[in-house]
């Protein structure tokens, strides 16, 4: 049935946007604006796709992009509610405002997603719920790319599902940001951001700080970031150091069991990498760089019982070395990459027993008493090239861990696509892809759970084919996938015992669909519109949908298969007046799967996910350098979960102003 259902929706998409040109081209012809627009949008290039960058109608890959205008258009506080506005992207938050949240696509685990910040990888090696944890405020960036899909051959191990990179404006932009807001439960954000030059060198710099008293008892949270970014000519090409700090603390009611909801979490991050981009023909880019997380989990905030033993602290260290190179000919573009990975962890939970303790910086009478360390090597190698219509683009990993069995794996993947018209295109891909089991995978020890240091790679086998179309006014994508996930890492139990274990247990195979329209709208359409405001008027519908089939023998799995299975989302940008507009983001979410309800005290029943209704509005007028506005997140009060038994807030109203100088 879901076949015929996903067959019908196919056809009927290819009849309305293809068979019927007369209409689409009168469509066009009457907004030459939004023509302009969506040929805008096919040539921006793209450089999270393959190992070499392209335009966005090249694609050979499901990519979604968030621009800088729909960042600052969106009224978004924090990176996770940006990326709740793409396409198939699952955001379980814990926390509001980003404090916590985990970052799922396609279905998978929120361990599953690769994190890059300008193409380095900062993905958490203790556990992801840490990914975010990143060293910039939303000022600074200029885009997000979203790659959906495996991405072992573009990035290396860990891009499981997909990955999401993130990048800065770039310095030398020269900008002077400066924004604050403020409501309710005792909110308060500012920031700044700033590009400039002086001399040779370029700059980039911004800062943020956010607040809150908390929608609930024990959800009070502080985080603060800064991040700088220069580029200088050097050495015949030039120089490029980005370094960055984010500091976070929160009250985790019931974050990670609903027994103890007087949790609390504090967090660090330190970040820098340098690299060269030499000038010339030579494209040869070397980049080092180096990430350090620090961690203190408290599971009760203000006393605690006799039989407690401590805090736990965790201090992850990443240090790493790239070296890109990309070629361009009459016979394509040829590219490879060589990476250095060294993950390691200072803890008193995680890891092997030190022979010594080891203090823990900053706090009195706490000592790491375990660590453990891996390291990496990746290399990694594509070709791409194009013969009239058709475009292929094939290469592979070659990887190395000092924690797995086997000496050197391989992993391979092809993405190919024909350009049928100026304005169909379909794709398709097969890749294989991993996953390294994090340092909580392997070694947390809990009352009723129990790592595993003998843990595999996840391994998996992801299909994948789909088209792009534009014509006039209107573009549209849809993917269809499938993923053949073996090694998958499950908590497990075996009849009779208490305790869950983790191991490579599970299969689970992942199946799905994703469809977006965007229609940027003619103005005979929409009569209450002003000009000069910013806001391009546009409709964007999206639906992903989600199903998953698991077999783990004879075991009784825990596995979390509480995927996002059906995700239908609306964003609407238009003028208001002359000086004014909206944005207003409604979507619609069902959960698979059940969890079991907390209530006075006690677990009591199994209970599934509720689907619900969010609706977030944004509404500004600027006045020159100045824009007021105001903006309600949950905007209809919604009462829902993200995670078995962690409410999120409701209605939240917040306003502000913000002077921009270009």
């Amino acid at each position: 049935m879901r076949f015929i259902s996903v067959l019908l929706i196919s056809f009927w998409m290819i009849l309305i946007l293809f068979l019927t040109p007369a209409q689409v081209n009168a469509q066009a012809t009457a907004s030459a604006e939004a023509d302009s627009l969506l040929q805008l949008e096919l040539n921006r290039v793209i450089v999270s796709a393959q190992r070499a960058p392209l335009r966005f109608s090249e694609l050979r890959r499901s990519v979604q992009v968030v621009s800088r205008q729909e960042i600052e258009q969106s009224g978004a506080q924090d990176m996770s509610a940006l990326l709740s506005l793409v396409r198939g992207v699952d955001v379980r938050s814990r926390g509001s405002f980003g404090m916590q949240s985990d970052i799922i696509i396609r279905g998978g685990t929120f361990d599953q997603t690769l994190v890059l910040l300008n193409g380095v990888n900062l993905t958490d090696p203790q556990t992801g719920h840490h990914n975010l944890n990143l060293p910039v405020d939303i000022s600074s960036i200029e885009r997000i790319e979203v790659l959906h899909g495996a991405g072992a051959r573009i990035f290396g191990p860990n891009a499981f599902n997909g990955a999401i990179n993130i990048i800065t404006r770039e310095p030398g932009t020269e900008h002077l940001q400066v924004s604050g807001s403020a409501g309710q439960h005792g909110f308060a954000n500012a920031g700044l951001s700033a590009g400039f030059e002086t001399g040779m060198a370029r700059h980039h710099f911004s800062m943020g700080g956010i607040r809150s008293s908390g929608y609930i008892e024990n959800t009070d949270f502080r985080n603060g970031s800064l991040f700088y970014h220069i580029k200088h000519p050097a050495a015949g090409g030039e120089a490029s150091l980005q370094a960055g700090f984010n500091g976070r603390a929160f009250g985790a009611n019931s974050f990670y069991t609903p027994v103890f909801p007087d949790q609390f979490e504090q967090t660090q991050t330190f970040f820098a990498a340098l690299s060269w981009q030499p000038d010339g023909a030579l494209r040869l880019t070397p980049t080092v760089y180096w990430r350090r997380h620090s961690d203190r989990f408290e599971l009760f905030r203000n006393e605690a019982p006799a039989w407690y033993s401590g805090h736990n602290y965790h201090q992850s260290d990443i240090l790493g070395a790239t070296l890109n190179w990309t070629h361009l000919s009459r016979f394509g573009s040829s590219s490879a990459g060589l990476a250095y990975r060294y993950e390691h962890i200072w803890s008193n939970v995680l890891g092997d027993p030190l022979s010594e303790p080891r203090a823990v910086p900053g706090a009195s009478e706490a000592f790491f008493t375990k660590a453990y360390g891996r390291t990496g090597l990746s290399l990694m190698a594509e070709h791409s090239f194009t013969y009239g219509p058709f475009s292929l683009s094939g290469g592979g990993l070659l990887y190395y861990n000092s924690d797995l069995a086997q000496d050197v794996t391989f992993f391979p993947g092809i993405d190919a696509g024909v350009q049928l018209s100026e304005r169909l295109r379909i794709y398709g891909s097969l890749n294989r892809t991993l996953r390294h089991p994090t340092f909580t995978d392997l070694f947390y020890e809990g009352p009723n759970n129990l790592g595993n240091p003998d843990l595999q790679p996840e391994r998996a086998i992801s299909a994948e084919t789909g088209f792009m179309a534009g014509s006039g006014p209107v573009f549209w994508e849809s993917a269809f996938f499938r993923r053949w996930g073996t090694n998958i890492i499950d908590w497990t139990r075996r009849p009779g015992e208490d305790s869950w274990r983790s191991e490579n247990l599970t299969e689970v195979t992942i199946s799905g669909m994703e469809h977006s329209l965007t229609w940027y709208l003619p103005a005979a359409l929409t009569p209450l519109s002003g000009t000069g405001t910013g806001v391009h008027r546009s409709l964007k519908l999206s639906y992903a949908f989600i199903d998953a089939g698991r077999r783990s023998g004879a075991f009784i799995s825990n596995y979390a298969l509480d995927f996002l299975q059906h995700k239908v989302a609306m964003t609407l940008r238009h003028p208001l007046t002359s000086n004014g507009g909206f944005v207003l983001n409604i979507s619609w979410q069902q959960r698979a799967g059940e969890f079991m309800l907390f209530e006075n005290g006690a677990f009591t029943e199994s209970k599934p996910f509720e689907p619900f209704f969010m609706t977030d509005l944004h509404v500004f007028a600027r006045f020159g350098n100045f824009t007021l506005f105001a903006e309600a997140s949950n905007a209809l009060d919604v009462s829902y979960n993200d995670i078995a038994n962690v409410p999120q807030p409701g209605r939240w109203i917040r306003s502000g102003l913000s002077f921009t100088l270009r």
